[in-house]
């Protein structure tokens, strides 16, 4: 099976294009006003309804206030969510969305428990942990730290570029890999080059 490309902090429709044309399947879209890679709604809403149909709108979230979460839900343009806080399993689940958890990964963390715990998420995203960042850190984490016995669907985030994605494949067996930082000039601006190597690399890793 294929694995999966998500190009995540997107803040420009040129970025949203390229990502398309090179061949990804989900676009993250970061409401999370502390990042670097922050998009207003009123912004996504406009460039999401200038995007092709059949490739996923993951709204990013980091211990929002429900009401904001419920704006971004009623503009119907975003697929899923993303919870990349401290979100317990019955805050992801009021909303009765589709949800993704994101994990800081760490030795003292339990995926299984996690696995447990967000039993109706559609899949961890399993990130590398800081001491204050929530995500986009550009660091990898150990992935032996990954049981293998993790029955959800797994999408790998943490420091993947062009030069070790396909070894982390290799490695991990995700359903999807998720980067933002390595397709980037700048933080929140895409390199289209990056992204076409990046997801080469990654469909080569199945071959």
């Amino acid at each position: 099976m294929r694995t999966r490309t998500k190009i995540c902090g997107i803040t420009r429709l040129e970025d949203a294009k390229a990502a398309i044309h090179a061949g990804c399947d989900a676009l993250g879209f970061v409401f999370y006003k502390e990042s670097p890679r922050y998009i207003p709604l009123d912004t996504f809403k406009g460039l999401a309804k200038e995007l092709p149909p059949f490739v996923t709108k993951v709204g990013l979230f980091v211990n929002a206030d429900p009401a904001y979460i419920k704006e971004a839900i009623q503009l119907g343009l975003v697929n899923i969510l993303q919870f990349h806080g401290d979100e317990t399993p019955d805050f992801c689940r009021q909303f009765k969305f589709p949800y993704i958890k994101a994990v800081a990964v760490s030795s003292s963390v339990d995926l299984l428990q996690y696995e447990k715990d967000f039993y109706d998420a559609e899949a961890l995203l399993l990130d590398a942990s800081h001491e204050y960042l929530k995500g986009g850190t550009g660091q990898t984490f150990d992935w032996n730290l990954i049981p293998l016995s993790l029955s959800k669907p797994i999408v790998l985030a943490g420091g993947l570029n062009v030069d070790n994605v396909k070894e982390a494949i290799k490695k991990v067996k995700p359903y999807a890999v998720d980067v933002s930082g390595g397709v980037e000039e700048s933080k929140g601006i895409k390199n289209s080059l990056k992204i076409q190597a990046f997801i080469k690399e990654t469909q080569d890793a199945a071959v």
